[in-house]
């Protein structure tokens, strides 16, 4: 008998079309439904869901819903939205997800160390000069986040020459690389962190920890890359950090808004690089085999793929 799955999303006819071609191209036995197209006896015998920006009432109204397939690495607005519903979460833990994300870490790593901001500048002024290079060795990198992507990210650095240290929640071990964790072994990172990355999963611990304080233990002329969640930066105090001059430069990929409005005062702010969530976009083929592989395996062996921690939010 085939095994029916929903697929449940809040993005356009063309991206759901593609993805649920894509993966039912991977599976024998087992049929993908868009949930528009269910019918109500279905929706009494769904058992897992693929979900990309779902719509929560549509989950709620699967009542054998055992988990559901995320096709996004982060999954924290799933645990907000859903906090008594029963299903486990499964994200998306693509490791070609990891090397995109180190390729942009390293990439707006070296934007910001070889002032690329400020020659932008120097352009549109007219104005010609050059300005002291900092060797790689004395670039000092702090990572916040040493998961997936936050570890390989660092690994990548590192292989580039720069001075690497790191912080999460649990203590980490990477080779070369100091790594904290604890509030002391926060500030320990921030006070030498010319450039800060934050890779943190949004949870109530991780909300706003870069906030006023925080911003001020990093030295004069620091710079920051987020390309975690908005909400991990305090937005106004980061801004009043960059005016007063005590931060350089901030790379901006997400915010607590998406799209970021119009009137956000973001936008106007020269010593900010506004990018639209392009760090690290899932890659169809691979997350593709990736989902198909977790379904398959579910449907012969009733094991459901290693899901998140929802008092951790990751």
């Amino acid at each position: 008998m085939t095994k029916q799955i929903v697929f449940i999303g809040q993005i356009s006819d063309k991206e759901k079309t593609a993805w649920i071609t894509s993966i039912q191209a991977q599976l024998t036995g087992v049929n993908i439904i868009a949930y528009e197209a269910l019918s109500p006896e279905q929706k009494l015998n769904i058992e897992v869901a693929i979900v990309a920006n779902p719509d929560p009432k549509q989950l709620t109204e699967l009542p054998k819903l055992v988990w559901i397939q995320s096709l996004w690495a982060g999954v924290e607005r799933l645990v907000s939205e859903l906090p008594n519903t029963k299903f486990d979460i499964v994200r998306m833990e693509d490791p070609n997800l990891a090397e995109t994300m180190a390729e942009a870490v390293v990439a707006w790593t070296f934007y910001l160390h070889r002032d690329m901001p400020k020659y932008l500048q120097q352009q549109r002024q007219k104005i010609w000069r050059e300005l002291d290079l900092v060797e790689l060795k004395d670039r000092r990198i702090g990572i916040l986040g040493l998961g997936i992507l936050g570890s390989t990210s660092t690994k990548k650095l590192r292989l580039n020459g720069f001075n690497v240290t790191g912080w999460s929640r649990k203590l980490a071990s990477i080779e070369g690389v100091q790594c904290f964790n604890g509030k002391d072994g926060l500030q320990k990172v921030l006070t030498q962190s010319d450039i800060l990355v934050s890779l943190l999963p949004l949870t109530h611990e991780t909300q706003h920890l870069l906030n006023d304080h925080n911003l001020s233990l990093l030295p004069q002329g620091a710079s920051i890359i987020n390309f975690s969640r908005g909400k991990v930066i305090d937005e106004k105090a980061l801004l009043s950090h960059l005016e007063s001059g005590h931060l350089n430069h901030a790379v901006l990929d997400v915010f607590k808004i998406e799209p970021l409005p119009v009137d956000n005062a973001l936008w106007e702010s020269p010593k900010v690089t506004i990018l639209p969530h392009i760090s690290a976009p899932t890659n169809t083929r691979t997350a593709s085999k990736l989902v198909a592989k977790n379904l398959l395996n579910y449907f012969d062996t009733g094991e459901i793929p290693n899901a998140i921690d929802r008092t951790k939010g990751y």
